[in-house]
């Protein structure tokens, strides 16, 4: 059995200094999809999604890391991504069969977690997590995923 709060606990220091560090926005985000796939065992896709400043109710795949995906771009409304930024709330979805407004990326995935990343009153963008497991996520995820998005958007404020 993974040990979540252990693992949580170890890799949000590390995705801090990652946000923190001088390097590139898309090189940072990117980096935390690298770590975040890897050093947790049950997310087998990780990915940003970004509001589209010249069509904001357009969200744009951003850096990613793992299988790739025909949902280059994802109206708000449409799809779990599109729900969250359009609720500005997390959405969890343990089996995505029986998910009606699912986009389907891959036969594989069969749950996935989106959590909006909230910047000056507005959505900038989302964290999207898939999973060829069915229902792994806890409150323990949401909580630490949650907290990975309020260091994203402390970096995005601190960017622009």
């Amino acid at each position: 059995m993974v040990d979540k709060v252990k693992i949580f606990a170890k890799l949000l220091p590390r995705l801090e200094q990652v946000l923190k560090g001088r390097a590139a926005r898309e090189e940072k985000l990117q980096r935390v999809c690298d770590l975040l796939k890897a050093e947790v065992p049950y997310f087998d896709w990780v990915g940003f999604y970004i509001t589209d400043p010249e069509k904001p109710d357009d969200l744009v795949l951003g850096p990613y890391n793992g299988a790739p995906t025909e949902h280059v771009r994802i109206s708000v409304g449409t799809g779990i991504c599109g729900r969250a930024a359009q609720t500005r709330r997390m959405f969890v979805v343990q089996d995505v069969s029986k998910e009606a407004n699912y986009l389907a990326c891959s036969p594989d995935v069969q749950a996935e977690i989106v959590l909006p990343i909230l910047v000056g009153g507005g959505v900038w963008g989302e964290l999207d997590i898939d999973s060829h497991t069915l229902a792994p996520f806890s409150s323990d995820d949401g909580e630490f995923l949650g907290k990975v998005c309020a260091l994203v958007a402390e970096m995005v404020r601190g960017q622009s």
